[in-house]
């Protein structure tokens, strides 16, 4: 019995536990707006928008050039 008593304090704690973090985690969700913000390493590189944007012809070669000489330096 007291052996039954012990693991029903120990449930009762994690079920506290678990509900606080689900509070936490909801909070966390409605302040960020539901969206998670973009990691960095998923984002492309000024160098590689300027090679899609020659790519699809909106810039021209010269101006490519330049954007890349100008990354590179920085």
């Amino acid at each position: 019995m007291i052996i039954g008593m012990g693991f029903g304090m120990i449930f009762m704690v994690f079920f506290w536990v678990a509900i606080i973090a689900l509070v936490v985690w909801g909070v966390g969700v409605v302040a960020r707006g539901g969206h998670q913000s973009p990691k960095n390493e998923d984002s492309p590189s000024p160098l590689e928008i300027a090679s899609q944007r020659y790519a699809g012809g909106e810039i021209s070669r010269q101006e490519y050039e330049q954007l890349k000489k100008d990354f590179k330096t920085s």
